[in-house]
């Protein structure tokens, strides 16, 4: 057993020690974690006189969830504080963590003891939770190429690994591109129309560097303000070409271009299903999926595009009239659209983006958001102290009654090294063992603006409303891993929950940051100490939906693109996926990119992340989660207060508590007492007649 406490990736005793550890800790962990367990499938494979839980498949958790949680922080670190000496060190031994995961998933002695213990009488007296965990168990085996003959097996591991080394390569130059591009400005006049806490944040970063002058890069929070607020259009084209053609075979650097790595995925992919027995990809990422079939699928998206397509035709053409007799911009090009969309809005609804979000200081969101689920859940959220990988990385606690259920780090801050969007990860399951239950714990990371330092004093961040509700959607899915119930680790938060449900609780909790009753209490003026005023509150609910028809489009689309991947196009022919994705959006768009835009080659969720052929589930979820967050607006309507802890505990209990121990689809529908209706999802998006 892995007991060198003096290595902090083989210390399981409690929370991970970040504080003590360096990349040369990676390879002798994980070595003597691969032993542990190769040791125990080894006697796991033996022949036992009977296939129970107790004697199978616990100690093969046991086992396997150690080195999950100690790749799981090498894969963290390297997602948000990447170095040289850690990316060797993580690329060094993927692999290796690949090769024993793609051996376990095709040892077919464990295969023939799950089934057994399928087979047995003792199967009937499990639990549903880990009964569940068998049958997923089961088809994991059949995915995981168990049933295979051994040349097969040999090239399907193959195949594993090189994905990973892909996915990881696809990710790395993504973050490689971001970080090396900097666009220097150093006449301050030519930043005509920019916020001033943008430009002091771009003379903070240029400051940093020794230089003069502004500094924007194309990470988020500097890039989409020059898109949104320059007045001066050639700055806009410059960053939004170099944000369009990053990682590509345009963006200057040879060896960050994703095009051949596209290309060899989707290969691998088709390879992989093919052995599998699948005809394609598509048909292989729908398996433990609530999608039964890629025609369903793209049958849902088409309906949704039908949909939304009259109102986005519509936006498109009051933006173009728009530009052209207000801003004098006879074409409408895409470094062209978020300003006219600022302008627009801004001469529509009477604000800005920039005005709402001196409303929204750091501290003042964070305490409304955890106001807001401690009434809904009957929970409290506490400071707690924990070694961190940052010194702006906080760390709290969750307690139910005086008990602690689950912990959290909050990493909200863009900087170099750190892999661009928002996630959440789990740390740790919920589990019982040794007769006591270990605690979820979870990393909540996004990548908004920092504080800053103004006329020598320190100002704490301020979130635009999108980066508010960025940042409840990362918190939802972190409740849903931290509120469960469940104790058996397979099926316990968002572990087993099918992948195109998993957005559910984050895009329910997204619906609360339009609620009056929510927002007063969480904002608080970066100057005045004001609250948010009704007058512009309204200003914000009418303008909810400004444009819903083009995001609508632009969702499918991407979801579209992605399933048309995996399912009708073919890798080895003379089609190229720039092709495909100029095809999906000829048929879906009406906004098209320039043909200089590769957006594909930044597409680290179908790439490098789990969303392969299953993109499609945000927009699915979002039925699903529209739907839910409609037993609230009734409650409202009946009680007066959306903050419905009635409800709240219904939610808790049908859908965060119950995890993956039972499909998605019962719990929804213990929750609303029917099947999901699309109805409150075009409600929501002011996409009815």
């Amino acid at each position: 057993m892995t007991t060198d406490l003096n290595n902090p990736l083989l210390d399981f005793f409690d929370l991970p020690r970040f504080d003590a550890f360096k990349p040369e800790n990676v390879t002798p962990a994980i070595d003597a974690l691969l032993d542990e367990n190769r040791a125990v499938v080894s006697r796991l494979e033996a022949p036992m006189p009977s296939v129970t839980w107790e004697s199978f498949v616990a100690p093969l958790e046991n086992a396997t969830e150690k080195l999950g949680r100690a790749w799981g922080i090498v894969g963290h670190l390297h997602a948000v504080d990447d170095t040289p000496e850690l990316r060797a060190a993580y690329n060094e031994n993927l692999p290796k963590v690949t090769e024993f995961w793609t051996s376990l998933g095709q040892n077919l002695a464990l295969f023939e003891k799950y089934k057994a213990l399928r087979a047995s009488a003792g199967f009937e007296s499990l639990s549903p939770e880990r009964k569940k965990i068998v049958e997923n168990a089961l088809r994991d085996f059949r995915l995981g190429g168990a049933e295979l003959p051994q040349e097969k097996k040999t090239r399907f591991a193959e195949i594993q690994e090189r994905l990973a080394a892909l996915s990881t390569r696809f990710s790395e130059n993504v973050l490689d591109a971001t970080n090396d591009y900097a666009l220097f400005v150093d006449d301050e006049s030519e930043l005509a129309g920019l916020p001033e806490d943008v430009k002091q944040a771009a003379r903070t970063a240029a400051e940093q560097d020794g230089k003069p002058g502004y500094k924007f890069t194309l990470h988020f929070p500097s890039y989409f303000p020059l898109l949104q607020y320059a007045d001066k259009r050639s700055l806009r084209e410059t960053i939004y070409r170099a944000n369009a053609t990053k990682a590509s075979e345009l963006g200057g650097k040879p060896e960050w271009d994703n095009t051949q790595i596209i290309i060899e995925i989707l290969k691998l992919r088709a390879e992989e299903s093919k052995l599998l027995g699948f005809k394609n990809f598509a048909e292989v990422s729908l398996v433990p999926k609530m999608a039964k079939t890629p025609q369903e699928v793209i049958s849902f998206l088409e309906d949704l595009g039908r949909r939304a397509r009259p109102f986005a035709e519509n936006d498109l053409a009051e933006l173009t009239t728009f530009a052209k007799k207000q801003l004098g911009i006879d074409r409408l090009e895409a470094w062209d659209v978020a300003y006219a969309s600022e302008k627009l809005r801004q001469q529509r609804y009477a604000f800005s983006d920039q005005e709402v979000k001196q409303y929204f200081p750091e501290p003042k969101v964070i305490e409304g958001l955890f106001r807001l689920v401690q009434n809904l859940f009957s929970i409290e959220i506490k400071p707690d102290s924990a070694p961190t990988w940052h010194k702006d990385v906080k760390f709290f606690r969750i307690e139910k009654n005086g008990q602690l259920v689950g912990q959290f780090y909050l990493d909200l801050y863009a900087r170099k090294g750190k892999r661009g969007g928002a996630w959440m990860d789990d740390a740790r399951g919920r589990r019982r063992k040794d007769g006591s239950v270990q605690t979820p714990v979870a990393y909540l990371t996004c990548n908004f603006s920092e504080p800053v330092v103004a006329d020598g004093r320190a100002r704490p961040a301020l979130f635009t409303h999108d980066e508010v509700i960025t940042l409840f959607h990362e918190f939802g899915h972190g409740l849903h891993h931290m509120l469960t119930q469940v104790e058996e680790l397979g099926v316990s938060g968002i572990s087993g929950v099918e992948w195109d449900a998993v957005e559910l609780p984050s895009q329910f909790m997204e619906n609360f940051c339009w609620e009056w009753d929510v927002l007063q209490h969480m904002t608080s003026h970066a100057e005045t100490g004001e609250p948010l005023p009704r007058a512009l509150y309204d200003k914000m609910v009418a303008a909810k939906n400004f444009q819903s028809g083009l995001q609508t489009l632009r969702q499918v689309e991407f979801a579209l693109f992605d399933m048309h991947l995996h399912f009708d196009y073919d890798p080895y022919g003379s089609k190229t996926v720039q092709a495909l994705l100029d095809e999906v959006r000829h048929k879906v768009a009406v906004l098209i990119p320039p043909s200089f835009n590769r957006f594909q080659h930044s597409f680290s969720h179908i790439f490098a992340g789990g969303y392969a052929a299953g993109y499609y589930s945000y927009k699915w979820a979002e039925v699903l989660s529209a739907d839910a967050y409609s037993a609230f607006e009734e409650a409202a309507a009946a009680t007066g207060n959306v903050v419905s802890a009635d409800a709240g505990l219904r939610f808790q209990t049908e859908i965060l508590a119950m995890g993956g121990s039972r499909p998605a689809l019962e719990s929804f529908k213990a929750f609303r007492g029917r099947e999901p209706s699309i109805d409150a999802l075009l409600r929501h998006s002011g996409m009815t007649s």
